[in-house]
């Protein structure tokens, strides 16, 4: 059997997607022929995006959501129905971090991060699956972190978000599979965005990076894309339930120093 990676006729939305990760992720399905729908809290922040995604000549929506309120993910889902009749691929890539020690943490912070990071995965997932599963095929795609395998100080909430993402990622995989939907984690590691530019500007911290990525470097976020229109695509019908980490072998636990012989 084999596959030619063609994403023409599907329609994609990516949460989340006006820069960094998620922005790369769109125009990566743009650019595998898929209709393309991006969304954010703020919708003239999707400009950039939405040029960019008509330039490579792939249709392309920009709706306003808010993934912490119900009713928008809700109104969002029943606009992509009506513009283009189905939904295919969800890329649930919405996140946010809050970092304080656990003894500082409120119950808004917490709340903030889990419902932006776990409780809107959920939602969005439900508010598409009736559709998938009308048709019988579907590709959703929760975005992890490492954090899904391993935690660090002072993000305990956005590390628990991680970890339920696993979680329910499995479980959905497991009730909508015979009905052909997949749902699938894929977990970066470090890359290059905005929400990180306070650690890769930091020389001592890339420095020290460089030495504990087995790949000596961080991510790009374009990187990212051959494996989202894989998993997006018919050639990932039976990679169902699973995680996929990106992060150049980090969480191997190898030292890139430790790879060196004398």
């Amino acid at each position: 059997m084999s596959y030619k990676i063609d994403l023409s006729g599907k329609v994609a939305i990516v949460t989340g997607s006006s820069r960094g990760l998620g922005r790369a992720m769109a125009t990566a399905l743009a650019r595998a022929g898929a209709s393309v729908v991006i969304t954010s809290r703020t919708i003239g922040v999707l400009e950039e995006v939405q040029a960019e995604i008509s330039q490579i000549g792939s249709d392309v929506l920009s709706l306003e959501l808010d993934v912490r309120q119900e009713s928008s993910i809700r109104e969002m889902t029943e606009q992509v129905v009506d513009r283009f009749g189905h939904v295919d691929i969800l890329v649930n890539n919405a996140g946010m971090n809050i970092r304080k020690p656990a003894v500082e943490l409120t119950w808004d912070d917490w709340d903030a991060v889990l419902g932006t990071n776990l409780k809107s995965v959920f939602f969005c997932s439900q508010a598409v699956a009736p559709h998938m599963i009308h048709q019988g095929w579907g590709r959703i795609i929760n975005i992890g972190s490492a954090t899904n395998v391993f935690a660090f100080p002072f993000i305990s909430a956005y590390c628990a978000s991680r970890g339920g993402i696993g979680q329910l990622t499995k479980s959905l995989a497991a009730e909508w599979a015979p009905h052909g939907v997949t749902v699938n984690v894929l977990a970066p590691g470090w890359f290059r965005t905005n929400q990180t530019r306070v650690l890769w500007e930091s020389p001592q911290w890339m420095e020290r990076m460089s030495e504990r990525i087995p790949a000596g470097r961080i991510g790009e976020p374009d990187e990212l894309g051959g494996m989202i229109v894989y998993l997006a695509s018919d050639a990932a019908e039976y990679v169902n339930g699973s995680m996929f980490l990106m992060d150049g072998a980090y969480t191997t636990g190898g030292l890139r120093d430790s790879a060196k012989v004398d």
